[in-house]
C-alpha cells in the first residue's frame, strides 16, 4: 500500500511538472502567471533530487556510509572539521551563490522569459547539480583535493596546468565582472552606497564583537548585525532626502571603482577575522532570509509576468547584449543553471567538512538545486515589471540614448511602450534620482524584488525601502564573492611564486600578502576599469567574457568527472557527465568564436576595435584604449579556448585508450578507512 501511495504521489508531481512546463512554452498572446514558473520549477527540483540524483549515487558513485571521509580521518580543527550535513549545505549555497543566477537570468529576460525558464531547469536538474555531486564526491574520496590536483592525477600534467591557469583567469573575470556590477547598481545612488558603505563598519565590529568583546556569542552578534542592517537601511533614506549629506554619498562610476578596488585589497590584505569572516557570515544570513522571504511573496501575490514568452531580440539585436538565443542565453546565465566556479567550492573548503559520504547528495546535488531556484526568482522579479521598463532600466546610453524623452521614444518604437514621465515616478518611487542605463542586472532585478514585496508586504508606501534592501541584498551576494574571489586568488598566486621564491609562498608573511594582494585587485580591476569606461556599459562585452570562461570551467570539470568515471569501470554511465559536457563544448566554443571574429561590431571584440579604429576624426586617449580592450578580451578568449581545447584532447585520449585496454583504468583514491562514527538512523 505504501509503494503504491508513493508511486501516486510521484506520479501526480510528473503530471503537474508537466502541466506547468507545457503552460510555460505552449502559452503565447497572454501574460502568464508566475505561479506557474514556481510550480514547474519545484516538480522539476523534486524529481531530480528524488530519481536522478538517486541513480547516479547508487548506480556510478556507490555512495558508501562507512567509508571514513577526510574531515574524519585529517580532522585538524581548521581545515578538516567534521561538520552537520545541514551547516555545510548553508556554507556550500553561501559560497556558491554569487551574481550569477541573479544577474545572468535578469539580462537573458531580454529574449522573453521562456528560454531563461526552460534553460535554468534542464541545465541544473542535468547538469549543474551533476557536476557539483559528483566533482565534490571524487574530492571527498582524495582528501578533499582540488580540480587542478584532480586533474594533474586523472588526466595527465598538461590538464593540471591548463586547469590552473583557466582557474585563475575566471577568478579575475568573474571579479572583475562582479565589482561592475555593484558600480553600476550604486552610481549617482546616495541611498545605496551609504548602506553598502555602512555594511563594512557593521562587519568589522562584528569581528571584534566576537573576537574581542564576547567572544562565541554568535545569536547576540547576529541580532546586532540584523538590527545594524536595518538602520543602515533606514539611515540611507534619511542621508538621500539630506541636501547636504546625499552629496556626501554620491559618487561617479569611475570613483566607485577606485573605491571598491580598495575594499578588495583590504579585504583580501586584513585578518580574515576582522572583516571577511563577518561580513560573509552577514552576507549569508541576509541571502537565505531574503530568499524564503521573496519565495513567500512571489507565492503570496502571484504576480503576472508582463514579458512575452520570446521577443523580437530572440533574432541577436538586443538592447541589453547583442547576440542570438543560441548560444548566448546560455552563456549568459550561467551559474543559475551550470557554472565551472562550483567546481571550485565542490574541491575546495566543502569536502574538507563533509561527515559522510552520503551527505554529498544533499549538499552538491540539493545546494546547486537551492541556487537555480533562485535564478527562477530572478527572471521571474525581471519578467513582473513592464517590458519598456526593464528595457529603461537594462538598455544602454550608447544604444537608447542618453535624453530620457529620446530612451523612452527608442523603446516604444520596439513595441515596448514607456514614457519619460513613467520612469521619473517609478524612480522617485524607489528613492532614485533616475533609473535610465543601469545596465547589470542589479537594478532591474531590485525593481522587480520591490515590486513583489510592495504589493505583498508594506504597500506602495515602503518601495523605496525595498528597492534599497533588495540593491543591499544583492551588492552583499556580489561583495561576498569580491572579496572571499580576491583571496582565494591571492592563495593561489602565493602558491605559484613560492616556487620562484619560498617567502613569496608563505600565505602569512606580509610582504607578499600585500604584493599579491596588489596583483590581483590590479588584474580584476583592469577589467572593472575597462567596464566602467565602455559606452555601451561593459556589460555588453564583459558578461559574455565571464560566461564563456566559466563555462569552459565547468567543461574542464566534467572532462575530469568523465574520465574518473570511466577509470571507474562505469563507461556505460558517462553519458551522465558526457552530455552535458558536449552541450556546454557545442555553446561555449560557438559563443567564443563570435565573440572573436563575428562581424557584427555589437557582438565581436575584434569588429568592434576595427570600427573604433576606422572612425573618422582624431582618435582619442579613451578610442584607444576601447581598441585595445577589445582585442585583449578577443585574446583573453582564444587562450582560453585553446586551452580547454588541450584538456579535452587529453581527456579523450585517455578515455579510448582506456576503452580499448592500452591505457590502465585506475583512479587515485585515498584508500579506504571504515568510518568511527555512529551510523544514522532513519
Amino acid at each position: 500500500m505504501n509503494k503504491t501511495l508513493r508511486v501516486l504521489c510521484w506520479g501526480a508531481v510528473a503530471v503537474l511538472g508537466a502541466a506547468a512546463v507545457g503552460a510555460i512554452a505552449l502559452r503565447r498572446g497572454e501574460p502568464i502567471n508566475a505561479l506557474w514558473l514556481v510550480m514547474a520549477a519545484t516538480c522539476c527540483y523534486a524529481l531530480g533530487y528524488r530519481f536522478y540524483s538517486r541513480f547516479i549515487a547508487a548506480r556510478i558513485l556507490a555512495l558508501d556510509g562507512l567509508r571514513a571521509t577526510p574531515a574524519e580521518r585529517l580532522e585538524n580543527g581548521r581545515d578538516f572539521l567534521v561538520t552537520n550535513k545541514w551547516v555545510v549545505f548553508g556554507h556550500h549555497f553561501a559560497a556558491i551563490a554569487g551574481p550569477g543566477p541573479l544577474v545572468g537570468p535578469v539580462l537573458a529576460a531580454q529574449f522573453g522569459y521562456l528560454p531563461g525558464t526552460m534553460w535554468v531547469l534542464a541545465g541544473a536538474v542535468f547538469a549543474g547539480c551533476v557536476q557539483d555531486f559528483v566533482i565534490l564526491l571524487f574530492s571527498v574520496r582524495r582528501d578533499g583535493k582540488s580540480l587542478t590536483e584532480m586533474a594533474k592525477d586523472e588526466i595527465g600534467i598538461v590538464g593540471g596546468f591548463v586547469a590552473y591557469v583557466a582557474v585563475i583567469a575566471i577568478l579575475i573575470i568573474l571579479l572583475g565582472v562582479a565589482a561592475l556590477i555593484v558600480v553600476n547598481a550604486l552610481k549617482a545612488s546616495p541611498w545605496g552606497t551609504f548602506t553598502i558603505a555602512m555594511t563594512m563598519p557593521v562587519a568589522l565590529l562584528m569581528g571584534v564583537y566576537l573576537r574581542r568583546i564576547r567572544p562565541g556569542k554568535v545569536l547576540e552578534v547576529s541580532a546586532l548585525g540584523f538590527v545594524l542592517v536595518l538602520a543602515a537601511i533606514w539611515g540611507g533614506q534619511y542621508v538621500s532626502q539630506s541636501e547636504s549629506l546625499a552629496k556626501l554619498f554620491t559618487f561617479s562610476a569611475p570613483t566607485l571603482a577606485i573605491l571598491i578596488m580598495v575594499y578588495g585589497f583590504a579585504a583580501s590584505a586584513l585578518p580574515v577575522w576582522l572583516l571577511l569572516a563577518p561580513r560573509d557570515y552577514l552576507s549569508t544570513f541576509v541571502k537565505l532570509g531574503t530568499i524564503a522571504l521573496l519565495g513567500v511573496g512571489i507565492v503570496a501575490l502571484h504576480p503576472t509576468l508582463h514579458m512575452p514568452a520570446l521577443t523580437r531580440f530572440v533574432d541577436g539585436t538586443g538592447p541589453v547584449f547583442a547576440g542570438k538565443i543560441f548560444p548566448f542565453a546560455f552563456i549568459t546565465i550561467a551559474c543559475g543553471a551550470i557554472s565551472g566556479f562550483h567546481s571550485l567550492i565542490s574541491s575546495g573548503t566543502t569536502p574538507k567538512l563533509i561527515a559522510r559520504e552520503t551527505e554529498t547528495r544533499l549538499v552538491g546535488y540539493g545546494a546547486m538545486m537551492a541556487e537555480s531556484a533562485v535564478a527562477v526568482m530572478a527572471i521571474i522579479a525581471a519578467c513582473v515589471m513592464q517590458p519598456g521598463i526593464y528595457f529603461a532600466i537594462n538598455s544602454p546610453a550608447g544604444i537608447v540614448g542618453q535624453a530620457p524623452a529620446a530612451a523612452a521614444a527608442t523603446i516604444s518604437s520596439w513595441g515596448f511602450p514607456v514614457t519619460a514621465a513613467e520612469m521619473q515616478t517609478l524612480a522617485h518611487a524607489v528613492g532614485e534620482q533616475t533609473l535610465y542605463n543601469r545596465t547589470g542586472g542589479a537594478p532591474a532585478f531590485a525593481v522587480g524584488m520591490a515590486h513583489i514585496f510592495s504589493h505583498s508586504l508594506g504597500g506602495e508606501t515602503l518601495m523605496a525601502l525595498w528597492y534599497h534592501f533588495a540593491i543591499m541584498f544583492e551588492a552583499l551576494f556580489i561583495l561576498t564573492i569580491l572579496d572571499a574571489g580576491t583571496r582565494v586568488a591571492r592563495f593561489m598566486v602565493q602558491d605559484a611564486l613560492g616556487h620562484v621564491y619560498k617567502p613569496l609562498g608563505r600565505t602569512s608573511w606580509y610582504p607578499s600578502i600585500l604584493a599579491t594582494s596588489a596583483l590581483i585587485v590590479g588584474a580584476w580591476g583592469y577589467f572593472l576599469w575597462q567596464g566602467v569606461k565602455d559606452p555601451l556599459g561593459g556589460i555588453n562585452s564583459l558578461w559574455p567574457l565571464f560566461g564563456i570562461s566559466n563555462q569552459l570551467l565547468a567543461t574542464v570539470a566534467l572532462c575530469v568527472a568523465t574520465t574518473i568515471i570511466i577509470k571507474m569501470h562505469r563507461a556505460k554511465y558517462a553519458a551522465v557527465t558526457l552530455a552535458p559536457l558536449a552541450w556546454l563544448v557545442a555553446v561555449t566554443f560557438t559563443a567564443s568564436w563570435h565573440k572573436m571574429f563575428d562581424r557584427n561590431p555589437r557582438v565581436g571584440f575584434l569588429a568592434q576595435a576595427h570600427v573604433l579604429a576606422a572612425a573618422p576624426g582624431p582618435m582619442t586617449n579613451a578610442t584607444v584604449r576601447l581598441i585595445f580592450n577589445n582585442r585583449l578580451d578577443a585574446a583573453v578568449t582564444g587562450v582560453l579556448v585553446v586551452m580547454v581545447t588541450l584538456v579535452l584532447v587529453e581527456s579523450a585520449r585517455q578515455w579510448m585508450g582506456i576503452l580499448r585496454g592500452s591505457s590502465e583504468a585506475r583512479v587515485k583514491e585515498s584508500p579506504f578507512v571504515r568510518t568511527r562514527l555512529v551510523e544514522e538512523q532513519g
